[in-house]
């Protein structure tokens, strides 16, 4: 298993950093200047730069702008707002002490941010650490199990003589069902990977979301014609910036869960609205519920097979709606589910774009 990596640059040069470095300093100079304008008095010089220091320190990474800081703001302080001004005075009393003041709260602010930033760091892939290896464990036991009902399907089919035709097609379509479902976890695993690869970047253009709705529910129909399906769409046009692909595959995991997990489901409703600056997603449902021990873990990937309402060890529901909601968080939204009176209720928001939420 990869380890996790704490290096922080400590003197890197970014465009960022050097903004904030000049916006915060400029700001400071402009402060120091109306106070002098306001008030004959010198004293007021230090601690407006030493603010200053520590919030450029904490602010930019690393060590270097803050250093730069410190020194700057010394030279500023002696050079600008001491008597006598425009002149270098190293002679002032207590200059050695305010250079090493300055000094002091950078390297020890910058210290504080580089730590938190660390270990903010080490959080993070140690979730991804933590979810790749609950992906691991859902997969290994996930895949054994439709590989070793094709392999018996189409054992039978080839090594048992005086089959029926019938009973010949319902084992090839059991092995097909099977195979079919395979090649959705291995399109839930291609997105996790996806998801987790900083290189990585979601193609997100405007997409209409009734068209998005109306294709993941006719590929539904397909697969579950038993089950009746309704979409439910806002009168305008609504433009959502998403990667269309991921996003389908986002409401054909929450399908196919309402379909595999509802028991009792004959229902679903599949509609988007507007919600202020998001447009929101919901695939409801009037099957028996979601168990409410489940709820809080149902999209952390940690849902083991035993815990199941169908008890199919193949039928894990906690691998689709992981993958769903690290798609929705790459797209900047999030996602909750909940019980209704009857059935359940998986819900997505995605933002808008500035120019469709301005419509509003």
């Amino acid at each position: 298993m990869q380890q996790p990596t704490n290096k922080i640059p400590l003197f890197s040069v970014t465009f960022r950093d050097f903004l904030i470095f000049i916006g915060i300093f400029a700001c400071a100079i402009e402060l120091c200047i109306l106070l002098r304008m306001a008030d004959s008095s010198d004293g007021f010089a230090s601690p407006v730069f030493v603010l200053a220091v520590l919030l450029i320190s904490r602010f930019t990474n690393g060590y270097l702008f803050g250093t730069l800081a410190a020194i700057f703001s010394v030279i500023g302080i002696n050079y600008i707002f001491t008597y006598p001004y425009w002149e270098f005075n190293f002679t002032l009393s207590g200059y050695p002490l305010t250079f090493l003041t300055m000094f002091g709260v950078s390297i020890v602010t910058c210290t504080m941010t580089t730590k938190i930033k660390q270990q903010e760091q080490l959080r993070v892939e140690g979730e991804k650490e933590k979810m790749r290896a609950n992906l691991l464990r859902s997969v290994s036991h996930d895949i054994r199990t439709p590989l070793t009902s094709i392999v018996g399907a189409t054992s039978a089919v080839l090594e048992t003589e005086g089959l029926s035709r019938e009973e010949q097609r319902a084992l090839l379509e059991d092995a097909r069902d099977e195979a079919q479902w395979l090649i959705r976890v291995m399109e839930n695993l291609l997105s996790i990977t996806r998801m987790g690869d900083p290189r990585a970047q979601l193609s997100k253009n405007p997409e209409a979301a009734e068209e998005i709705l109306g294709e993941a529910a006719r590929k539904f129909r397909k697969r579950f014609p038993e089950i009746q399906v309704s979409v439910s769409v806002p009168d305008e046009l609504l433009f959502v910036p998403m990667d269309a692909i991921l996003i389908e595959q986002v409401l054909a995991n929450l399908l196919e869960n309402a379909a595999t997990h509802g028991q009792t489901v004959t229902q679903i409703q599949l509609s988007v609205q507007r919600e202020e600056a998001y447009a929101r997603f919901s695939v409801q449902d009037n099957g028996c519920g979601i168990p409410p021990k489940e709820l809080p873990r149902l999209f952390d990937g940690t849902l083991k097979r035993s815990e199941t309402p169908s008890g199919d060890g193949k039928r894990n529901m906690g691998l689709g709606l992981s993958v769903c909601m690290a798609i929705v968080r790459a797209h900047g939204g999030s996602m909750e589910a909940r019980n209704l009176p009857c059935g359940a209720e998986f819900s997505f928001r995605l933002p808008l774009s500035e120019k469709e939420y301005q419509a509003l």
